[in-house]
């Protein structure tokens, strides 16, 4: 299945049926009066985030939706039909934005959450409605209104505690089908990984946590280059960012600093998101303790953190990071915990 994550669609919503003007023609009722319908209201365009599909690739084909139409007043004074609204499943994570002004619109994060991005128009009013004291007999109606258009952008970021970045071929991969049951594709060479895998990493409790693997950064991401700045979105909603340092690199130290930078200028609170540090690669490696000590004391410094060192083939130290990992995520939720109690003042 080929990974979409970003589309521009039209959405029109429904127009509203017309009222209609008609007067009750009943024997023995010599003024029967005024009795046209009002219309239907028009369908809307509904967003549903269903839990079954993880890309926008239906959309790359589908750029077109449409709501049903309004039904026309009947007399005797009937309503005409409201147009049928038209439920569109959209991958949970999608954020839509109107593509005219940029404004963002919803953001869909839950399993079954709707969002209305197009309003169904109103119904006209039938001559019904205008039956007055000075107006016995009106013999006007008004027409439906029409249903909102919008051209709409839909991006896609998935939803993942822990997001996995490093330069190319640092060994994310091998550490995500470590981790989990996902299966990206592995090589020896640069940008194997063209599009985000999700992992579930199950904790000690049993309960599962989502990893994303994020495909390789390089310089100048957040401008473009590379693979970057289509996929930096994935990561925006991690609470935790597992960095991958190759040491089998010719210089590990400016690797770290090259992710560091793009994380930053990508911007929307990157560079202040909790990061694990760890070197991968030790199975690969030529460096003796001494040199591994150094790079690690290096990291240390700037990271003011542990610095984890593992082997993603051999799975060598993979437990005490995970211990790391589930620690991290439980103080930021006690820390969200604690945000959120309100406060008693007797």
């Amino acid at each position: 299945m080929q990974f979409i994550d970003c589309a521009e669609i039209e959405v029109e919503a429904g127009k509203g049926g017309d009222g209609i003007v008609a007067f009750r023609r009943e024997k023995y009722v010599p003024a029967g009066g005024p009795a046209g319908g009002n219309g239907g209201r028009g369908g809307s365009v509904i967003f549903v985030a269903a839990e079954n599909l993880q890309t926008l690739l239906d959309f790359r084909y589908n750029r077109q939706i449409k709501a049903e139409n309004g039904k026309r007043g009947g007399p005797n004074n009937c309503t005409g039909a409201n147009g049928r609204d038209r439920l569109v499943e959209v991958p949970v994570g999608t954020v839509v934005y109107d593509a005219t002004t940029g404004e963002p619109i919803g953001d869909l994060v839950e399993i079954g959450q709707t969002l209305v991005v197009a309003e169904g128009g109103k119904g006209g009013l039938g001559n019904k409605h205008f039956l007055s004291n000075k107006n016995r007999a009106p013999d006007y109606a008004l027409p439906g209104l029409d249903g909102e258009q919008r051209l709409l952008r839909l991006e896609l970021k998935l939803l993942a505690e822990v997001g996995i970045v490093g330069l190319p071929n640092a060994g994310k991969s091998t550490l995500i089908s470590a981790l989990s049951a996902a299966r990206p594709k592995i090589a020896d060479y640069p940008f194997t990984t063209l599009v985000p895998n999700l992992g579930v990493v199950r904790k000690p409790t049993g309960d599962g946590t989502v990893f994303a693997d994020i495909p390789g950064l390089i310089e100048g991401a957040h401008e473009g280059a590379g693979l970057g700045y289509e996929f930096l979105r994935h990561i925006e909603r991690t609470k935790v960012l597992l960095h991958l340092v190759d040491v089998t690199a010719a210089d590990p130290i400016a690797d770290y600093e090259t992710i560091q930078q793009e994380l930053v200028a990508y911007g929307r609170g990157l560079g202040d998101r909790p990061q694990i540090v760890a070197l991968n690669k030790l199975d690969a490696t030529d460096l003796d303790g001494d040199a591994l000590d150094a790079i690690a004391a290096e990291l240390e410094a700037r990271t003011h953190g542990p610095i984890f060192r593992i082997s993603a083939v051999t799975r060598v130290g993979l437990d005490p990071l995970l211990q790391e990992i589930w620690r991290t995520l439980d103080d930021l939720s006690a820390r969200d915990v604690a945000v959120e109690m309100p406060v008693f003042n007797p």
